[in-house]
């Protein structure tokens, strides 16, 4: 029995403190640990990829974790096991989370049925933890029905969450519509549905403005579906609309199954995640090589003095490590 299958076993019975544990692992920076978090999701692999994957992404404020205790909450009350993976922006000096997301969904982490990590976004784009898609596989193989992934929402690129995530849902708050010029296109048309959220007392009717105006803008951003991204209105704390969002999301699921593209888009995840993988064990092996280490620190004097461009600085690095 290798030292990593009683964690593995724990893992595939549900223990969440054994989720916990490897999840640890997984994200560890630590070459020691490499060898053993490979292997436990190796070993996991198979018992992974029957979650539903949602990104959550906006601006900070919006309500992000608002909604993923509200929608963590009703999903678990229809009998569904929920993982949140919910990424901190990172301090600076030790490099952990700062926010501690369980103590803004206090009542979802006390469900029986729940699993809450806040992680560390790092200095990684698109405010996702480095290790965010093994700790999903992780999750799926503990058994859990759907992952809900909530970016930092910094304005960083949303490519990395979009890419690991079956639907990517845009929250955006009740003056959206008068902010729609200042919204980034690219998350706009990334997005599989948006949320105009805390719709609820004096903002509500905004929030039915705010709809209509960003449902206008999505049927031009993505003119080339039959039936553009949908669009709800919600609050968290009147319940309004998070049925609807949850109808929404299941709707499109199905038909993304049922036409192929459900899988095509995992498949397309998985080839990202591989090139991913590839950049970073060829950039850490180099960075292994004494001589590699010291050519890059003599071309980064250089740069810093104005004598070199970094684009030709890496080009003639390239070329040295490739020398035989």
């Amino acid at each position: 029995m290798t030292s990593i299958e009683p964690l593995a076993n724990a893992i595939l019975a549900g223990d969440r403190a054994a989720l916990a544990r490897g999840i640890t692992l997984v994200e560890s920076r630590r070459a020691a640990d490499a060898a053993d978090a490979d292997a436990l999701l190796q070993r996991l692999l198979p018992r992974t990829g029957n979650a539903l994957r949602i990104g959550v992404t906006g601006a900070p404020g919006v309500g992000k974790s608002t909604l993923l205790e509200a929608l963590g909450m009703r999903r678990c009350a229809a009998g569904q096991r929920v993982a949140v993976l919910a990424v901190d922006p990172s301090s600076a000096v030790t490099g952990g989370s700062i926010l501690g997301d369980k103590t803004r969904m206090s009542e979802l982490s006390r469900q029986p049925n729940a699993f809450i990590r806040p992680s560390p976004g790092g200095d990684t784009l698109g405010g996702v933890a480095a290790r965010t898609r093994e700790a999903m596989l992780l999750c799926e193989a503990a058994g859990f029905d759907l992952v809900l992934v909530e970016t930092i929402g910094t304005g960083q690129s949303e490519v990395a969450v979009h890419g690991m995530v079956d639907f990517f849902l845009l929250l955006l708050s009740p003056a959206a519509g008068d902010e729609l010029q200042g919204i980034k296109r690219g998350v706009m048309e990334l997005a599989d549905g948006v949320l105009v959220h805390k719709a609820d007392g004096d903002l509500a009717a905004a929030a039915d403005r705010a709809a209509q105006q960003c449902l206008l803008a999505m049927r031009v951003l993505h003119a080339g579906l039959a039936t553009p991204p949908p669009v709800v209105v919600g609050s968290s704390v009147t319940g309004r609309g998070l049925d609807e969002l949850w109808q929404a999301i299941e709707r499109t699921v199905a038909a993304r199954r049922a036409d192929g593209s459900f899988a095509a888009r995992r498949a397309h995840q998985a080839d990202e995640w591989l090139d991913t993988a590839v950049r970073e064990r060829l950039l850490a092996d180099w960075l292994a090589d004494p001589a590699s280490a010291a050519a890059l620190a003599a071309a980064r004097a250089r740069v810093a003095r104005g004598e070199l461009l970094p684009s030709t600085a890496a080009r003639q690095l390239v070329r040295r490590s490739a020398a035989p």
